[in-house]
C-alpha cells in the first residue's frame, strides 16, 4: 500500500470497483468467457509460481502453529490448482443470466411489461483459508456482470494475490479492466471493517467462513449480506417410510462428509419405527466412527449411547457426532425443526404423499427434501453449475447462490408512443 492509509487504500478500491462495475454490466458474454478461459490458462501456465507463493503461506502457517486441518485447506496441491483452472472453464460454459428478459405481457393500455435480469453491481466477498475461493468468487462475479472486491484470510495472502494476478491477465486478454476483480492486499483487520461500511461503493457482502466471521459481518455491516450462519440439518424418518431408503439416506446424510454445512446433525425418528430402524442405523454409524447422543426414548432402544443434552439439539457438530431424537410423528418433527433448525436443509423419508407435501409446505428452510439426502443441498447438484455459497436469508436469494443469485431484476416497459390517459 506504500504510504497510503488503510482508509485511503479501501476508498481507492471502492472507487475503482464502482467504475469497473459499469464496464462489467456492459460486457459481452464473449468477452467474459474469454477472460475466464485465459485466466484458466494463466493458472495452468503459472502453476509452479502459484505453488511457490502458496508455500510461503504454508511456512508462515506452520510457524504460527496452524493445525493440520487448516493447513490442509490452505494448501494448493497440483490437483487443486488444476481444479481451479477447470472451475473457471466450467463457469465460462454456463449460460449468462445478464440481460435475460422474461414475463413480457401486454397491459390494457397497450404497453408491454416484463423483467430484465441485471447485475447487483459491486460484490464484496470475505472468506477464510481456502485460496481456491479467490478463483471461484472472481469467476462467478465476473460471469454475472459484477465487479468484486475479495478479502481472503491473512494466512493465504500470497496465494490469493498470485491467483488474482492470473485473473487479471485473463481480464487484460479480453480487453476488460483488471479492476473488475480486486483482491485486498493488506492483512490489516481494519480493511474488513472498512469494506463492511462502504455502501456508496459496495452493493452486497458475501461472507464465507466460520461462525465467528459471519457473526462479525452481520454485526458490523451497513451493506446487505447474503449468508448462512450455520447448518443444523435434520432427517426425519416417518412411520410410513421405506426402511431401506431411510437407512441409506440417514447414513449418507451424516457420513458422506462431516465438515460441511449440509451434513445432517440431528436424526428424528417416529416412535412406532424406532425399535426397527435405530439398531440398524447404529451399526452403520458405529462402523463409521460416529458418536451417538440420544434422548431417553432413543436410549431405551440403544442403551449404550450417550444422553443428549438440550445443547445437542442446537449443535452444528461438523464432526462425526449425531444427535438422535424419537418423536411422536410428523407434527412433533416439524415442531422440533422449527425450534432447533437453522433454516438450511431438512429432509423427510416417507411413502405417504400427504405427509411429504405437509413437510414441504411447513418446514421453513432454504432447502426441503423428500426421500433424499441433505447432502444434495449444493449448487452443482441443483444444476446451477457453481455456487458462491448457500443463503438461509429470505431476501434477496435463498438456498445455493449461483449466477442468477448474483443478479437482480428490473421492470422493463415497451411502448410505441403510449401515454397514460
Amino acid at each position: 500500500m506504500n504510504t497510503q492509509s488503510v482508509e485511503q487504500y479501501m476508498d481507492q478500491l471502492g472507487q475503482q470497483a464502482r467504475a469497473a462495475s459499469r464496464q462489467a454490466a456492459a460486457a459481452e458474454t464473449s468477452a467474459k468467457n474469454i477472460a475466464l478461459v485465459e485466466a484458466a490458462s494463466a493458472i495452468e501456465d503459472q502453476a509452479q509460481e502459484l505453488a511457490r507463493e502458496n508455500n510461503k503461506d504454508l511456512e508462515a502457517g506452520r510457524t504460527k502453529g496452524l493445525d493440520a486441518a487448516l493447513l490442509d485447506r490452505l494448501e494448493l496441491t497440483a490437483d487443486r490448482i488444476a481444479g481451479m483452472a477447470e472451475g473457471l472453464r466450467q463457469v465460462a460454459l454456463l449460460t449468462d443470466p445478464v440481460g435475460e428478459i422474461t414475463s413480457m405481457s401486454y397491459r390494457p393500455s397497450g404497453i408491454q411489461v416484463g423483467h430484465m435480469r441485471v447485475p447487483l453491481g459491486v460484490i464484496g466477498i470475505i472468506y477464510e483459508s481456502r485460496p481456491n475461493v479467490t478463483a471461484d468468487a472472481a469467476a462467478l462475479c465476473l460471469k454475472s456482470g459484477n465487479a468484486s472486491i475479495l478479502r481472503g484470510g491473512s494466512e493465504a495472502l500470497h496465494s490469493n494475490l498470485a491467483i488474482a494476478k492470473c485473473i487479471g491477465q485473463g481480464l487484460q486478454a479480453a480487453g476488460l479492466s483488471e479492476t473488475l476483480v480486486q483482491v485486498i492486499n493488506t492483512t490489516d483487520r481494519a480493511a474488513v471493517g472498512m469494506l463492511l461500511t462502504m455502501p456508496d461503493y459496495v452493493d452486497v457482502i458475501i461472507p464465507r467462513g466460520g461462525k465467528g466471521l459471519i457473526e462479525r459481518v452481520m454485526r458490523e455491516s451497513s451493506i446487505p449480506v447474503i449468508k448462512h450462519l450455520h447448518g443444523v440439518c435434520h432427517v426425519y424418518i416417518d412411520d410410513e417410510a421405506d426402511m431401506e431408503k431411510a437407512v441409506k439416506i440417514a447414513v449418507n446424510a451424516k457420513t458422506h462428509r462431516y465438515g460441511v454445512c449440509n451434513a445432517m446433525e440431528t436424526l428424528l425418528v417416529a416412535d412406532s419405527v424406532a425399535a426397527r430402524v435405530l439398531p440398524v442405523l447404529a451399526q452403520h454409524y458405529i462402523k463409521a466412527g460416529v458418536e451417538l447422543r440420544g434422548c431417553s426414548k432413543t436410549r431405551a432402544v440403544l442403551s449404550d449411547i450417550n444422553a443428549a443434552t438440550e445443547d445437542d439439539w442446537d449443535a452444528e457438530y461438523l464432526a462425526p457426532v449425531l444427535a438422535i431424537r424419537v418423536v411422536d410423528g410428523i407434527d412433533q418433527a416439524i415442531q422440533h425443526i422449527d425450534q432447533h433448525g437453522s433454516q438450511h436443509t431438512d429432509a423427510i423419508v416417507t411413502e405417504n404423499y400427504s405427509k411429504s407435501r405437509k413437510f414441504l409446505r411447513l418446514v421453513d428452510s432454504s432447502s426441503v427434501m423428500v426421500n433424499a439426502s441433505t447432502r444434495f443441498a449444493d449448487g452443482f447438484e441443483y444444476g446451477l453449475g457453481a455456487e458462491i455459497g448457500i443463503s438461509t436469508d429470505k431476501l434477496h436469494v435463498r438456498g445455493p447462490v449461483g449466477l442468477e443469485g448474483l443478479t437482480s431484476q428490473k421492470y422493463i416497459v415497451l411502448g410505441d408512443g403510449h401515454i397514460r390517459q
